[in-house]
């Protein structure tokens, strides 16, 4: 099972991995730094130094309607944020 869900392609993840050699990707919520580490390694063939993760939490919304209240709540998950070596560079653009 693969770890990595898709990389995260936003105008900030872009400019970093520009400017700072950080690359952004979306991750199974139970997996850990040293996981995911070795996983990114393995996939593209890098030396990663450092690794940033974060939860994104479930948000939840209501609106009224005619028919009643209607409730939601969109799917919580995890990002990765991996600090590659200098020298090292990931092409995400590539299998587009």
């Amino acid at each position: 099972m693969n770890i990595l869900i898709k990389p995260v392609i936003t105008e900030k993840a872009t400019s970093e991995s520009e400017l700072l050699n950080r690359y952004g990707f979306e991750v199974l919520p139970s997996a850990n730094k040293i996981q995911i580490k070795n996983a990114v390694e393995q996939t593209y063939g890098v030396t990663v130094t450092k690794v940033r993760t974060m939860n994104v939490r479930v948000e939840r919304k209501a609106k009224y309607t005619k028919s009643g209240m209607q409730v939601g709540k969109t799917k919580g998950s995890k990002k990765a944020f991996v600090q590659l070596q200098d020298g090292d560079t990931i092409d995400l653009y590539s299998n587009l």
